[in-house]
């Protein structure tokens, strides 16, 4: 039976009023599709902004922290390049000559017992605080050299100023800290290149100020070492301002305290000082079996067994934590880079001597001299950090770095009446090539081989072991330096000046004035003439020449071994990523809400 007309229009209302109500149910649908579509839309790009933003703040507050964390360090290698250029002019003084070496030797012991307990404080306190009082000694310390007039205050102002290398540690920490994985590298060279600047500034000027005989020229010297010094705790004070670290927030101020390893300082600062001590006394002036050198370094090695003992069984998260060591990289690197610290001050204090005794007197042209160290340091910073960064590796710019100190030392080894002025230009650029070679490499391989949250700790190793390095260094090349000199002096001047009719009586007392540089003494000794003064003298530098031989050649032996150690560094080429450790920037709870929200309607689409 057919449906009637008014069933069939019934039947095609009822279908419209359905389509209808279908209709706007996906219209309402789609509208409230597309509203939240909206505001997941309008919420990513909020958090575009929102990282834009974070990323550019963060950018930003990275280029103010560098500069001013580099210049610390700028006017730290100022000061201790200082201490080795301008030995010789303080001595001349303050009066003597004997307690010179303690100038370098007082810094080497300052940041290598510093250097450690200040990077773990740094990370239960921030790094700011330590940054900002320990620089604050560098000025003060400079002040006291600039104004001392005796042996006693001149070693005191060093000993003030070697307080702000405690500091250096978290210098290195911090420029890898805010820069991506990556450019960690590039990272650390920035620091060289600092130092290298601060290196020739403290030469030329340093050179200048004392030139022709100008010997109380230091002080004007170190009054500019205190203004930077000054003008670098100011910057770090303003520029500066990282967010709390977590360790800052967690723990309590005596919870703090109780962190750090204060059983292992007793252990460690006893044991750096008095071995460092007995190994400078040696030969200056006492003999091995003098009871200054043997009980101060019997002394040190019962300490030093102690704290082997202590952090060994008894602590293993103190300061030589026991997850530092799971990589071969970190142990190796601070082989080398204690080898690093024995090359760096061994051409700090003999360099610039060498030349100063047989090719100029100026002090500035001696500066000069040395300078071009530096300057191939910087450069060969930047050079090896763009390389380092691209390839991914650490193993062969180090390997590199101490085959270039070889090369240095064999060549100054070999230095003789023919070296001409010209080729003493060229030495140092294999020394600088090395230099800003071998501190970013290695100290970006220790970051990469420990844990992140233990870099502070990482460097202040790192740095220790450099200095102790230095201070083991100066100690051994001036036993070697005085034994190669005080032995062949004798048989040099008598066989250059007894052939000429020199009476054999009179041999002490020529050689006696001679090492004093005594000219006036020299002339009233019987038997002399002209032609025996300069047989004498050439006898004299012939006899310098054999005691820096020694220590050239002793250099050259351990950086060989060094190459060696190099050898077996692993390419941490995984570790290269974007990440950043510890970025420059604080955010805000609104930030932090808007992150979330981000995530919730994320999840939610």
């Amino acid at each position: 039976m057919e449906p009637t007309r008014d069933e069939l229009e019934y039947l095609f209302k009822g279908t419209v009023r359905d389509v209808g109500r279908k209709t706007n149910q996906s219209l309402r649908e789609n509208q409230s599709d597309m509203m939240a579509l909206k505001e997941v839309n309008d919420t990513d790009k909020e958090r575009i902004d929102l990282e834009d933003s974070t990323r550019q703040q963060t950018g930003d507050n990275t280029k103010t922290t560098v500069p001013s964390i580099n210049l610390i360090y700028f006017a730290q290698v100022a000061n201790v390049v200082g201490s080795g250029a301008l030995t010789r002019d303080i001595a001349a003084t303050v009066g003597d000559s004997s307690d010179s070496v303690w100038y370098t030797q007082t810094l080497a012991i300052f940041t290598a017992i510093l250097g450690i307990p200040v990077s773990q404080a740094a990370d239960l306190w921030g790094r700011k605080i330590f940054l900002v009082i320990l620089t604050t000694c560098g000025f003060i310390g400079s002040l006291i050299i600039a104004g001392a007039n005796s042996p006693c205050l001149t070693i005191t102002g060093f000993a003030v100023t070697g307080v702000s290398y405690g500091a250096q540690p978290l210098l290195h920490a911090i420029v890898s800290e805010v820069f991506a994985r990556k450019y960690r590298p590039w990272a650390q060279s920035s620091v060289n290149v600092a130092a290298s600047l601060g290196a020739i500034m403290g030469l030329l000027v340093g050179g200048a100020v004392t030139r022709n005989e100008n010997h109380v020229g230091f002080r004007v010297y170190w009054y500019i070492v205190a203004g930077l010094y000054a003008v670098a705790t100011i910057s770090v004070q303003l520029l500066y301002s990282p967010p709390p670290r977590a360790l800052q927030l967690v723990f309590s101020f005596h919870e703090k305290l109780r962190r750090l390893d204060w059983l292992g300082y007793g252990f460690l600062i006893p044991a750096l000082v008095l071995f460092c001590m007995s190994l400078t006394w040696i030969q200056n002036p006492y003999s091995w079996t003098d009871a200054h050198v043997s009980v101060t370094f019997t002394t040190s090695l019962c300490f030093t067994v102690g704290l082997v003992a202590y952090e060994t069984m008894v602590k293993r998260d103190g300061m030589f934590h026991h997850r530092l060591f799971k990589d071969r990289n970190f142990p190796l690197a601070l082989g080398c880079i204690f080898v690093e610290g024995m090359v760096f001050f061994c051409a700090n204090d003999y360099f610039a001597f060498q030349v100063s005794m047989f090719f100029s007197q100026d002090s500035l042209i001696t500066g000069a001299h040395y300078s071009v160290a530096f300057a191939a340091l910087g450069i060969s910073a930047i050079l090896s950090g763009l390389w380092c960064s691209k390839t991914k590796a650490v193993r062969i710019p180090t390997i590199a770095a101490f085959s270039s100190f070889v090369v240095f030392n064999i060549l100054m080894a070999t230095m003789s009446k023919e070296t001409t002025s010209s080729q003493i230009w060229t030495f140092p650029i294999f020394l600088g090539l090395g230099l800003g070679i071998c501190l970013p490499s290695l100290v970006t391989a220790a970051h990469f081989a420990t844990p992140q949250e233990l870099v502070a700790i990482t460097s202040g190793l790192m740095i220790s072991l450099r200095s102790l390095g230095g201070s083991v260094g100066l100690a051994v090349y001036s036993a070697v330096f005085h034994h190669g000199f005080s032995s062949s002096l004798g048989p040099q001047i008598a066989g250059a000046v007894l052939p000429l009719g020199f009476p054999n009586k009179e041999l002490p007392q020529l050689i006696s004035a001679f090492v004093s540089n005594n000219e006036t003494a020299i002339k009233l000794i019987d038997g002399i003439s002209p032609e025996i003064i300069e047989a004498g003298h050439e006898g004299l530098l012939e006899a310098y020449r054999v005691g820096f031989r020694g220590v050239w050649v002793t250099t050259a032996s351990i950086s060989f071994v060094a190459i060696i150690a190099a050898s077996f560094l692993r390419n941490p080429t995984d570790n290269f990523t974007a990440e950043v450790d510890a970025p420059i920037v604080i955010v805000t709870e609104a930030q932090e809400e808007m992150q979330g929200s981000t995530v919730t309607l994320a999840r939610m689409s």
